[in-house]
């Protein structure tokens, strides 16, 4: 899902799920982790299981009082990276060291006296003692260490920078200055209460996050990968274009289930960028398509990323809602990226490959079919049912293993219950990142909420922007995106549900609009120069300049710059109102797209004019905005652009030498 240790999960991908590394034992090469061996392989492997069977246990029973059931997540979390992550990169090691054990005891310590006096802390806002605050210290420090060792510096920096604003921020002038916050009043919120630390983003991650990305593991180890990437290269790889298509729609595919852009980019893109630079696409393109097609995945349901289970709970509406209301936004993101390639494939005159070099529908489905049961169980579940989200991954994940054993015992016999194993060890790996951005994402919103700085942040948006929603609309992407680069997407989308959100609420926007608004920015963040970070993962096995494929991601994706633009001011693109009125958004949505694609790429029936590009591109910009006159006028454009572009085609087409 969202962010997480891609290594293991972009392999699975890859081979479908018959890699034979088991979890926190092992590292790939390149990856930040420790490759552990003996009794320490050994029992950070047994911490992971024990971590999986945990969420499992309150996944499908009770779950513990929300504060122990964050501790006791928090504590296995920190015990793992500090098992498996060095204070630097150092490939080859086979134990931690001696600093990073005792770290990890001293987090894991703190996340005990937490269980052992929660109740009793939760009360003593004032009056605390030295143990609360010993502890506090100890978690704010362990939990910034964390954040750095698996996220790199940039979450910790952002983390500090806050906190100084706690005890200094009284210097500051108004509107941004506060009364002050000493060492007492600082830890009892983000240690001692649940608007920090132990707040909402650590709440989500112990009581959905983990189990959905058990979930993918699952999927992956189970074969869920490679059947992906084999169905979108049966359905599409010999059509025009036939390879980046595969990309875009297997990418898709994968993004239901990983949530994160840099897995899917070195999980897929392994196969489809050497496929499409075969077939005559240049590196630089090859790799920004897969680039902008994972990227989707963070916001493409059921899955979607880790922030998507934060903004529920921020709305205080069913995930499933979630779901429903980003299909539409989610879809028309992925049909820009499959137009521009198709276009991008008629200009050069590219072909598909070969039939008899394409794998078999029917084979993946009669090898690998089964691997759909339980996604549509989960969507089922969600949507129809209206289940919980940890229900609904809970009886998604047992109606996997059991549809795989009946399987297995179809084929073979006998069950390799080692698979499960292998899953249930490698999950924690991939969450241990998502929970330490949780943990350090709760001490920026803490240090917000208890400097009152959301307030005045917002009041202040509002002031500058105006009368103009329009203008907030840009200051809030420009925010989204330079957070964007620095964070990963659950503290990006945190931060900006806090601080620019209530902004765009306030001015009129709908909720779930302004939400989904600042979470697009967040997540397109990463194919956006100069941190385009999915693209220059693409670039490495594109074997290509990584500035030249985040620029070519950032011309292709984007149009995905204005789908959120569509959606906030008509909310109806998010299933917002009657069945009619839905139809009718959607169809000049997708209109709009196509032709802000077309006019983008300079191409339709043949390379198009500075004339038929304007007129395409405003055409699009008069879409955006609901209404019959811009409908009408925006309808008016596209008919007689792509009217002038046949003519001239025909006409060209009439003359040329036979």
């Amino acid at each position: 899902m969202v962010g997480g240790m891609e290594d293991d999960r972009a392999a699975s991908a890859a081979d479908g799920g018959d890699r034979k590394a088991d979890g926190p034992a092992a590292a790939d090469e390149g990856s930040p982790r420790l490759s552990l061996g003996g009794w320490w392989g050994r029992a950070a492997t047994a911490v992971a299981v024990a971590m999986s069977l945990f969420h499992l246990y309150t996944g499908g029973t009770i779950p513990f009082p929300p504060m122990v059931q964050r501790a006791i997540h928090l504590a296995l979390a920190l015990a793992l990276v500090f098992l498996l992550y060095p204070a630097r990169r150092a490939w080859g090691k086979r134990r931690p060291s001696w600093p990073s054990l005792a770290l990890g005891a001293l987090g894991v310590g703190a996340c005990l006296y937490i269980l052992a006096e929660w109740q009793e802390l939760t009360l003593r806002t004032v009056d605390q003692t030295r143990a609360d605050l010993t502890f506090g210290v100890i978690a704010t420090l362990v939990v910034l260490e964390a954040a750095r060792r698996t996220l790199g510096p940039a979450l910790s920096v952002v983390a500090v920078a806050f906190i100084g604003y706690a005890f200094f921020g009284d210097l500051l002038p108004d509107p941004l200055g506060h009364a002050g916050m000493d060492l007492e009043r600082f830890l009892s919120v983000i240690y001692g209460s649940d608007q920090g630390i132990f707040g909402i983003a650590i709440g989500v991650s112990a009581t959905y996050v983990f189990l959905f990305v058990l979930f993918a593991e699952l999927l992956l180890v189970l074969g869920g990968g490679q059947f992906f990437i084999d169905i979108a290269q049966a359905l599409l790889g010999g059509v025009r274009g036939g390879p980046a298509k595969v990309a875009v729609v297997s990418s898709a595919l994968m993004g239901t289930i990983s949530g994160s852009a840099v897995a899917n980019v070195v999980g897929t893109g392994s196969i489809t960028i050497p496929l499409m630079k075969a077939t005559g696409y240049a590196p630089r393109f090859a790799g920004a398509v897969e680039a902008v097609a994972s990227t989707g995945g963070q916001i493409m349901p059921p899955v979607m990323s880790a922030a998507a289970f934060v903004m529920a709970e921020i709305l205080s509406t069913s995930y499933g809602t979630i779901v429903v209301a980003a299909a539409l936004p989610a879809l028309l993101y992925y049909l820009a990226i499959f137009v521009a390639v198709d276009l991008e494939a008629a200009k050069r005159g590219l072909k598909g490959v070969a039939r008899e070099n394409l794998p078999s529908a029917r084979a993946a489905l009669r090898g690998r079919g089964h691997v759909l049961i339980p996604l549509a169980v989960l969507v089922w579940l969600l949507v129809a049912r209206e289940y919980s989200a940890t229900l609904s991954v809970f009886w998604s994940i047992v109606t996997m293993i059991a549809v795989d054993a009946l399987h297995q015992l179809w084929l073979t016999r006998r069950i390799d219950g080692r698979r499960y194993l292998r899953a249930l060890a490698r999950a924690p790996v991939s969450a241990v990142p998502v929970v330490a951005a949780c943990a350090g994402a709760g001490i920026i919103t803490g240090v917000i909420s208890g400097s009152g700085l959301g307030l005045s942040l917002s009041g202040l948006l509002i002031e500058l922007s105006g009368e103009s929603t329009a203008v907030l609309l840009v200051v809030t992407m420009v925010a989204s995106l330079i957070l964007g680069m620095g964070l990963s997407t659950v503290p990006c989308y945190i931060v900006l549900a806090v601080l620019a959100a209530p902004a765009l609420v306030a001015r009129g926007v709908e909720p779930m609009a302004a939400h989904l608004f600042v979470l697009y920015f967040g997540v397109i963040s990463v194919i956006t120069p100069p941190v385009a970070l999915a693209a220059y993962a693409a670039a490495g096995i594109a074997r290509e300049d990584p500035f030249k494929v985040g620029f070519t991601a950032f011309r292709l994706g984007i149009v995905a710059f204005l789908i959120p633009y569509y959606f906030v001011y008509n909310p109806t693109l998010l299933w917002r109102g009657p069945l009619p009125e839905i139809l009718g958004a959607s169809l000049t949505a997708i209109v709009g797209v196509v032709t802000l694609v077309m006019g983008l790429q300079g191409y339709t029936f043949a390379r198009c004019g500075l004339v038929g590009r304007g007129l395409l591109i405003g055409a699009a910009f008069l879409l955006i905005h609901p209404g019959l006159v811009t409908d009408l006028a925006g309808g008016a454009l596209v008919l007689v652009a792509l009217g002038g572009q046949w003519l001239a085609a025909r006409a060209a087409t009439r003359v040329a030498p036979r």
